[in-house]
């Protein structure tokens, strides 16, 4: 999810889910310890409770980074042992680590050593093409012996060499009974469930048999899923969100973003999947979209969104894209 579940983000999806616990995208050991920590490490309040996930493989330099993470207020450190990237693989750490047990183990040790926050891991169940449930297994159990409580399973193997990131998430056959057996083998850890859930009925199917689930790209895409979680699964009351009143609280947002200097557009692009399958979803988009709205005010082109897949509330006529442009340029 690098480049996808950034702060803003996160702080869209919170406005959805109070309680599910959201995670940052990957950040290497290298960008914490050699570059612009806040840049990878700030986060708005509201998150809470959020997950840093860190990309390395030397037990120190985790150790150092999970430290980071204490200080600047996040409530887990997650190691990644399941990206495939070639540029991963080439700094020996993601799905690569699952043929070093023990360095795992040793990683989350070094961690666990130095921060009182939980330290969990994010894996696949097996690596290439050779599927096969003992790997996974011991891969767990050694890991398991450094203190590790929770684990993050992708019911998918990781071919590391012949498809794409993308082909990763979908060539290799999804196992989730490898993933069931794990939490019959192990039940006092915390078995997490990945890859290929996308609706709340398949979530409620897997709950049967793990801990949680993960999603991913599906929540991002259809966020509006996301929406009664805290009632279904939390026990709250039922929150009574509109879409409406979600993206209002994101113009808010990025009004206050834009004050800073920095470009909406760097809030507004995550949450274009909130109308996904209404009707004027697309014209939506198009213009959240449109590179000429740059510099006009979120508010106003909020009010052209909502004209453009439908009547404007207050204002029929409400004010035309190429109006915009005009007074942008």
């Amino acid at each position: 999810m690098m480049d996808w579940t950034d702060r803003h983000c996160r702080y869209f999806h919170r406005l959805l889910t109070r309680h599910t616990l959201l995670y940052t995208e990957m950040v290497t050991t290298g960008a914490l310890l050699h570059g612009n920590v806040p840049r990878h490490l700030d986060f708005n309040g509201e998150e809470h409770p959020v997950a840093l996930q860190l990309g390395g493989s030397e037990p120190e330099d985790l150790a150092k980074c999970a430290k980071l993470a204490v200080q600047w207020g996040y409530d887990e450190v997650n190691l990644n042992c399941g990206c495939p990237s070639e540029r991963v693989q080439r700094g020996a750490f993601g799905a690569c680590l699952m043929n070093e047990p023990q360095l795992v183990a040793d990683s989350v040790k070094a961690m666990r050593d130095v921060v009182d926050i939980p330290v969990t891991v994010k894996h696949r169940i097996g690596i290439d093409k050779t599927e096969h449930y003992g790997f996974v297994r011991d891969f767990i159990g050694t890991v398991a012996e450094a203190g590790c409580q929770v684990f993050l399973v992708h019911a998918r193997n990781a071919w590391l060499k012949g498809l794409s990131p993308k082909e990763n998430r979908e060539v290799p056959p999804l196992r989730y009974e490898f993933v069931h057996q794990l939490k019959q083998e192990f039940p006092h850890l915390t078995i997490v469930l990945n890859g290929g859930v996308a609706t709340t009925a398949e979530i409620d199917t897997q709950l049967a048999h793990v801990d949680g689930v993960m999603l991913g790209r599906e929540a991002y895409h259809n966020p509006w899923l996301m929406a009664d979680w805290d009632h279904r699964y939390f026990g709250e009351p039922d929150a009574g969100h509109t879409r409406e009143a979600i993206e209002a609280q994101m113009v808010d947002y990025m009004v206050r973003v834009a004050a800073t200097g920095e470009p909406w557009q760097r809030v507004s692009r995550h949450m274009l999947g909130l109308w996904n399958g209404l009707p004027g979803a697309r014209k939506r988009r198009q213009v959240w979209s449109d590179s000429k709205c740059r510099g006009a005010d979120p508010r106003e082109v909020a009010r052209i969104a909502r004209g453009a897949s439908g009547p404007v509330d207050a204002d029929p006529g409400g004010l035309q894209l190429g109006v915009l442009v005009e007074r942008v340029e």
